[in-house]
């Protein structure tokens, strides 16, 4: 037994044969060790006079090797100082009573003393999770991913949504074409890497949402995270009624002939131009379509309807701004809700309600479907939309690049934007995500397996929709140009007016409005999770009744969308989209990346991240390279650049008042004076009589006792002799039978 024993510790055949009985049958010897990794939450106490002690007792000492099994954070020579100012690989706490709590090791301090650090020769103990030696102590249950690839679509489901369909093809079209590509990847490398790895790390080694992770590793910065709640929060109000429109779409979908294929004089404006209808009423011989109306040839010709000028456009455009939305002239005329909308909005949050009633493990199920049909339906379009006549033009003038393009800084920006869309970095739901993954899942192949898919879904959207945008060109005999629409207008008026043209046109409309239903739905499952989350890791006593926190949430988001199914919630859900997530979002996540940058400092973070995936020294330069210099500045750019090109929004030709404008600064700046708020109550509330702002600022600075992996931790008494002299009993939870106490 002391030859097994000596891995670990040096000992006489006494102290072994006292210790090992510990390993009976089918326990493994490195179980005492592996996994035991100390934190603040269980200021363990296992400390090397634990050992010293039982070899006292019988004239012996045990000396434990506390840097054996280390190797794999230092390349394997057993040696654990990289370097003079980077010495130690492991994480290191120290004792409450201990004076130096909070602050890192200076150049001649060494942590490891008097503490057992973990041993393990691996960081990856993904196995051995659940399977530990003692009494296992817990956070109080947040629910976990039920497996590995739960999660992964469920960050698949996150990170592809609405925007992949309606923003990228319109950006690289308005951007150089395939000359956007560009700029696109290296913004992919810039900010979307970089900060999503980050925010997933941060997320999984801490074990919680972003309204309580940063007050712990930056008590100072402890608003950062209730700014990105809001942005979630605010964003999912209008996506859940964008998520409404498409419902309802589907719905009407169900008929032999779509609403949208003639004009209908219910909600028909003068223009309104139906092909359908023209084609019948040309069959006639002499016949003339004018004004929704077939006039016969004397009539036409009595008129003089063909001299006749006018600009007309399809029914499908007068079906969603009249017929669906019921449109006003306005913000200022906000209206009436409109009750079909409101009634698919309450269906949209029932459909999020039962997905995340049951937590995380139903919503990894339910991901499944979501993150994965879009791209069947997008298979399915593409190969439809490339046999279309004017196809081909279509995705030539989608493909061919324009770079003279790149010399504008607002393609650059664009780009910057595009991405912060896609890969949602400082909105909270990233952190939220990975935070119930298991400890040692590779975060960091999950983010290249995302952050690379998202940008092949862009670009595969792009080829789908411009060859039906070609398609609809080649119909209309118009500039490719002037058809291509963003947002609201290609997702609800060129895409319906496409399926009118195609056979089974209520079929291609079911596979459309489905589509975009299950991207939007995996989108709003993340949004909605980083609130509720929120909710319980601030009120941890919630956790036990999450279907009645799911509940609440679903209620509220409900009420508060009521105002986008008025008649001008259209200019509502624009204003929101415009200001609530972009300004505010690019200074959280350049503060973030400073944070971990400069304050928490790259080395600490990655030392941190080694616990869970194992050695980070191939990318140690890349993303301290990243986190502190280029990701930063490449944030300021965008931020100034956006700063100085801002223009006041319209919609269409429609201008917005002054106080409209006002109350999206508000909402834009809202987050940041959160942040700054938190800061001077957090200075104010710390009791440091003694201290000046700047010291208390400087001290706030510092990670909280609380800060640590929320890796499991058992605890184990070794001490073998009780107070009167007798042999202890030690209860081995690994014995596979009932004799599962062991006397020594």
């Amino acid at each position: 037994m002391c030859s097994i024993l000596t891995k670990y510790i040096s000992c006489d055949a006494e102290l072994a044969k006292r210790i090992g009985l510990l390993f009976a049958r089918d326990s493994r010897p490195s179980d005492l060790f592996t996994n035991t990794r100390l934190t603040r939450q269980n200021k363990a106490k296992y400390r090397l006079q634990d050992f010293q002690e039982m070899g006292d007792r019988n004239d012996r000492s045990a000396n434990v090797d506390l840097l054996r099994g280390t190797e794999k954070y230092h390349g394997g020579s057993g040696d654990h100082r990289r370097d003079e100012k980077n010495k130690y690989g492991v994480s290191w706490y120290k004792d409450d009573k201990d004076p130096g709590i909070g602050k890192y090791p200076t150049e001649d301090e060494n942590p490891n003393e008097n503490l057992v650090q973990d041993v393990s020769s691996t960081a990856v103990l993904t196995p051995l999770d659940d399977d530990l030696v003692g009494e296992v102590t817990d956070v109080p249950d947040r629910g976990n991913w039920g497996g590995r690839f739960d999660f992964l679509m469920s960050l698949l489901g996150y990170s592809v949504g609405l925007g992949n369909v309606w923003r990228f093809p319109y950006l690289a079209y308005s951007n150089g074409g395939g000359a956007f590509v560009f700029p696109f990847v290296l913004m992919l490398f810039l900010l979307g890497l970089p900060l999503m790895f980050l925010e997933l790390a941060l997320g999984q080694y801490a074990g919680l949402g972003p309204s309580v992770v940063f007050g712990r590793i930056c008590p100072l910065l402890h608003g950062l995270g209730y700014g990105m709640i809001f942005i979630s929060a605010v964003v999912s109000l209008y996506y859940t009624c964008i998520i409404a429109w498409c419902i309802l779409y589907l719905v009407m979908s169900f008929r032999s002939e779509l609403l949208w294929e003639r004009c209908h004089p219910e909600w028909a404006r003068p223009g309104c131009y139906s092909y359908l209808s023209a084609d019948e009423c040309q069959a006639t011989q002499g016949s003339f379509f004018f004004n929704n109306t077939c006039f016969d040839q004397n009539q036409t010709d009595l008129l003089g309807l063909r001299n006749i000028t006018f600009k007309k456009h399809a029914p499908a455009q007068d079906y969603f701004e009249v017929g669906v939305l019921n449109m006003s002239d306005g913000i200022e005329h906000l209206g009436m809700p409109q009750w079909p909308i409101v009634i698919c909005l309450a269906v949209a949050w029932g459909m999020t309600f039962l997905a995340l009633s049951k937590g995380v493990k139903s919503t990894g199920k339910v991901v499944y479907f979501t993150a994965l049909f879009p791209y069947v339906v997008l298979l399915i379009l593409f190969f439809r939309g490339i046999t279309l006549p004017g196809a081909k033009e279509g995705i030539l003038y989608y493909i061919t690049p324009r770079f003279e393009r790149l010399g504008s800084a607002k393609v650059w920006s664009d780009a910057a934007a595009q991405i912060f869309f896609a890969l949602s970095p400082a909105w909270g739901g990233l952190i939220t995500l990975s935070s119930y993954n298991k400890f040692h899942n590779n975060c960091l192949k999950d983010t290249m397996i995302v952050g690379f898919g998202n940008i092949c879904t862009s670009l595969f959207a792009g080829f789908v929709i411009f060859a039906i945008i070609g398609y609809l060109s080649h119909e209309l005999n118009m500039p490719i140009d002037k058809v291509v629409e963003e947002g609201a207008g290609l997702a609800f008026i060129v895409y319906p007016d496409v399926v009118t043209r195609l056979p089974i046109s209520p079929l291609w409309a079911i596979l459309f409005f489905v589509m975009m239903i299950t991207l939007g739905m995996g989108s709003e499952f993340a949004l909605l999770e980083t609130c509720m989350t929120a909710v319980q890791d601030t009120m941890p006593s919630l956790r036990e009744k999450k279907t009645w926190v799911v509940l609440c949430v679903s209620i509220l988001g409900f009420l508060g969308g009521l105002a986008v199914t008025c008649q001008g919630g259209i200019f509502v859900l624009q204003l929101m989209d415009s200001y609530v997530s972009s300004w505010s979002v690019f200074v959280m996540a350049a503060t973030e990346s400073c944070l971990f940058g400069w304050i928490y400092g790259t080395e600490r973070f990655l030392q941190d991240i080694e616990m869970m995936i194992g050695d980070m020294r191939r990318w140690r330069w890349f993303f301290k390279l990243f986190w502190q210099y280029l990701s930063p500045l490449t944030l300021a750019f965008v931020f100034i650049f956006n700063i100085i090109q801002y223009k006041p929004i319209k919609y269409d030709e429609y201008y917005y008042p002054a106080w409209a404008d006002g109350l999206g600064w508000l909402l834009a700046l809202f987050p940041l004076a959160w942040i700054v708020g938190s800061m001077i109550w957090k200075v104010r509330q710390l009791d440091a009589p003694n201290m000046t702002v700047l010291q208390k600022v400087k001290f706030l600075l510092k990670p909280a006792p609380e800060w640590g992996p929320c890796h499991k931790i058992p605890k184990f008494d070794l001490t073998d002799i009780q107070g009167n002299g007798q042999a202890k009993n030690i209860e081995n939870p690994n014995f596979s039978s009932n004799d599962s106490v062991t006397r020594i």
